[in-house]
Formats: structure tokens, C-alpha cells, sequence
């Protein structure tokens, strides 16, 4: 009888080029790393686009809420107000802190207020600054891993806002906060010449973000300190790279997030739909 035919595949953990019928991954020691779903979850949460999707999500957040309420479209001299959304637009859309939670019980806003923005300046600096982080937080820590240190620290770091009074809140500050405790947890745990490089320059923003704070009003100095906290325990939980590759359970969580964070935002979005029209 002539011997089954190999076919190879990539381990969907490890990468590994191995055969499709292995019981268990030889490199990694994964179960059943043929199985179509662990490829199917390794091919979505692999994606290098990640960083561009949350980007251009924030980017599409921030035109519906101009556009939901064009007669209230903020035009202050103050540039940092400069084309802002109505509060009634952000409300509707996730914005978060104690009036949504505390008064009207929206504890889904501490995901979607991550997407909101109150002028062309903040946003244009958030995805600046995403653009700059989100690719090495990606690299050193694997994409499952910056899923969950980028919206868990949005979460955590509105939540310490709300704790703290923080009225009316949004921005993707909290979630950028995280990623930069993540790399500040990555370079003090790495360590050499390389690893206290990259503490330095994360340390550099952190005080930037603390002088910043105390000296524009209207900063949630809460969310930020919030987000770096979260996004160093984070990281401290899950690892990076060098430490421990990404496996099954970081892109099982992370795709659990991605569903959770797109069904808030899809709720969002037929709220405002249907304040805009009824």
C-alpha cells in the first residue's frame, strides 16, 4: 500500500514549515497544527496591517462625527479646537467618562472612545504617534500581542479616568499610552546597550506626555497615566518576542478583542445613524 502523501504546511504558532498530518507541531509542540481554524486565526491575526486598520478606523470615527452634526462643527481659533465634532456627535458615537458611565450605564464606551477625536490636531497627533509606535510594539511583542496591550490599555486607562472624575472623555491616547508602557517594560526587562536605549526614549515620551498634561489644558493626564500602567503589566503578562513567541492563547484573546471592539463600534455606528435620521 503506498505511503499517504505529505503535505506541507506552516505551523500556524510557530511558523515552522512542517506536515499538514502532525498530531503536534515538532518545533512548538502545538495540538493539531493542521487544523483549518488555527490557520484561519493565524492568517487574520497575523495580518502586518493591523496598525493601518486601527488608523484608518480612527480616521473614518472622527469624519462620520463631523459629518453627524455638520451645523455644530467647532471653528475656535484655538487650533487645538479647530474643526472639533458636537459633544451630542461624540456622545452618541462612545465618548466615555463618569456622564456616559456613571449617568447612563455605557460601560461599552471604554472600548469605542479610543476611536473618538476632538479636532483635526488631536487626532493628526494620535496617529502620528500611532504610526511611530504601533509598528515596534508589533515587531517585538508579535500582532496578537499588540492587539491586546492597545485595547486593553484604552479600556483600563478610561476606566482610572472615570475612577478619577473625569466627566466627558475620548482619543486614542490611553490605548498609545499603553504602547508606550509596553515599550518601556520591553526595554528595561531586555536590557544591554539596545534594551536601555529603548527605555530612554520611551522614559522621554512618558516625561514629554507629563510636561504636555500639565501644561495644554483639557489633557486626561488619568487616562494617560492609566494606559502606561496597563500597557507595562500587559506586557509584563504576555511577553514579548524575545522572551516567549506569540502562541495560541495571544491570538485567541486577540481576536475575542477584535470581535468585542467591532461589534461596540458597530453599535456605535447604528446609534448614530439613528440619531442622525430619527
Amino acid at each position: 500500500m503506498p505511503n499517504k502523501e505529505k503535505k506541507p504546511i506552516i505551523c500556524p504558532n510557530c511558523r515552522k514549515l512542517i506536515n499538514h498530518d502532525e498530531e503536534r507541531c515538532p518545533y512548538c509542540g502545538i495540538a493539531g497544527p493542521g487544523a483549518s481554524w488555527k490557520k484561519y486565526l493565524a492568517d487574520s491575526i497575523g495580518s502586518r496591517d493591523v496598525v493601518s486598520v486601527v488608523f484608518y478606523a480612527n480616521i473614518a470615527f472622527y469624519i462620520l462625527s463631523i459629518l453627524l452634526d455638520p451645523r455644530k462643527i467647532g471653528f475656535s481659533a484655538n487650533p487645538f479646537m479647530f474643526l472639533s465634532p458636537s459633544d451630542n456627535s461624540l456622545f452618541v458615537l462612545g465618548a466615555t467618562g463618569t456622564i456616559p458611565v456613571g449617568l447612563f450605564h455605557r460601560w461599552w464606551t471604554l472600548v469605542s472612545a479610543s476611536f473618538l477625536h476632538g479636532s483635526i490636531l488631536h487626532i493628526f497627533f494620535n496617529m502620528a504617534a500611532l504610526r511611530q509606535l504601533g509598528p515596534f510594539v508589533m515587531h517585538e511583542y508579535g500582532t496578537g500581542r499588540f492587539i491586546i496591550v492597545y485595547v486593553l490599555s484604552g479600556v483600563l486607562g478610561f476606566y482610572v479616568s472615570v475612577l478619577a472624575g473625569i466627566p466627558f472623555t475620548i482619543g486614542a491616547s490611553a490605548s498609545l499610552c499603553g504602547l508606550i508602557g509596553a515599550i518601556l517594560y520591553y526595554g528595561k526587562s531586555r536590557g544591554g546597550f539596545y534594551g536601555q536605549a529603548v527605555y530612554k526614549q520611551a522614559l522621554g515620551w512618558v516625561i514629554g506626555l507629563v510636561l504636555f498634561g500639565l501644561l495644554v489644558p483639557g489633557i486626561n493626564n488619568w487616562a494617560h497615566g492609566g494606559g502606561i500602567v496597563a500597557g507595562a503589566l500587559t506586557g509584563f503578562f504576555v511577553g514579548y518576542e524575545e522572551k516567549r513567541a506569540e502562541n495560541q492563547l495571544h491570538k485567541v484573546l486577540a481576536a475575542g478583542l477584535i470581535v468585542m471592539t467591532c461589534l461596540i463600534l458597530l453599535w456605535a455606528v447604528l446609534q448614530a445613524i439613528y440619531f442622525r435620521f430619527y
